[in-house]
């Protein structure tokens, strides 16, 4: 297994693709260069890994074989996650809104380093409807495609959502890590570029002290003190 992910985490978000409801022009060239030059920008900054989301795409589907995510988003990221790998740092790829196997697909046809997954275990109400976590399938497909180098970062109470069926925030912790043996917890805010709270990063700590913890949301120059309570935290 590869080592865990650490530091500052930049996202290269990608914009709004032909069929999007938000699209205005350039085509999937234009997506694709625009998410080259924020590739370059987090390297120069030094960012210490990269992850890639299809972020100009909502609204999203579930990313279930139901509602699977269109073909052509698949292809995109998986084109703009080898042009990030060329640069030389760690990367990752969250195909939203819980599309793992998608995720995991790209990452081990392009020998990305880890996905996040925002709902592994579990069931949670979000703006796509109840989701649910789909780790069965999910641990199965990374062994089949021989990628168990490819870490799976799960998120836990992830934004824009809510628990299904409450349950104390240490169970759900152990659950995913336990039971849906996931490599990393993600910790969100209630929404994007909400911060994290303290209490909820140190209940997490208590609950996984062994385990890496990731920042979701949130993090910017003035919360840096919660850099002290995490491993790594995902900057947009």
């Amino acid at each position: 297994m590869s080592p865990a992910v650490r530091g500052l985490i930049g996202v290269v978000h990608l914009r709004a693709m032909p069929g999007d409801p938000a699209y205005r022009g350039g085509g999937f060239e234009g997506v694709l260069d625009a998410a080259k030059r924020d590739a370059e920008a987090l390297v120069e900054g030094g960012a210490d890994a990269m992850i890639v989301e299809n972020f100009g795409s909502a609204p999203f589907p579930k990313g279930t074989p139901d509602q699977p995510t269109p073909p052509h988003q698949i292809a995109l990221l998986a084109l703009v996650v080898d042009a990030c790998e060329r640069l030389g740092l760690p990367v990752g790829v969250n195909v939203l809104r819980n599309d793992a196997l998608g995720a995991l697909g790209i990452a081990a046809a392009t020998g990305a380093a880890f996905v996040r997954v925002n709902v592994h275990v579990g069931a949670y109400v979000t703006d796509q409807g109840v989701i649910e976590g789909r780790a069965f399938e999910t641990l199965r497909y990374r062994d089949s495609l021989d990628a168990r180098d490819v870490r799976i970062l799960a998120d836990v109470r992830v934004k824009h959502a809510a628990p299904l069926a409450a349950l104390p925030l240490e169970i759900e912790v152990r659950d995913v890590l336990a039971r849906g043996m996931a490599d990393a917890v993600v910790v969100t805010g209630t929404g994007t570029g909400e911060p994290v709270s303290p209490d909820v990063l140190n209940e997490v700590r208590l609950a996984a002290p062994e385990s890496t913890i990731v920042i979701g949301s949130g993090m910017d120059p003035y919360r840096a003190e919660l850099a002290a309570l995490a491993d790594a935290a995902i900057v947009g």
